[in-house]
């Protein structure tokens, strides 16, 4: 009689795929960090006014989204818009 041994893969090699797929760095950059910390500022002084409308911002979030905006312009490291 033979006995057949079944081989078991070893879950280290899985975990070694996986953290070799996660990027590495920042996924924004300096300039954009401060950048969207000017538009915060902006909002809270209320002098943020929103594109053509000229209404004034008072979200948080659109104040976030108009900074990373303004510094994808410049060419600040941003990542692409998902939409």
């Amino acid at each position: 009689m033979t006995t057949k041994k079944s081989a078991k893969k070893s879950p280290a090699k899985k975990a070694v795929k996986k953290s070799a797929k996660k990027s590495s760095g920042r996924k924004y950059g300096a300039a954009a960090s401060k950048q969207v910390e000017t538009e915060m500022h902006e909002m809270k002084e209320g002098k943020l006014k929103s594109g053509r409308s000229g209404k004034k911002v008072t979200s948080r979030k659109q104040a976030i989204a108009i900074g990373l905006s303004e510094a994808r312009k410049k060419g600040a490291k941003v990542p692409e818009k998902k939409s």
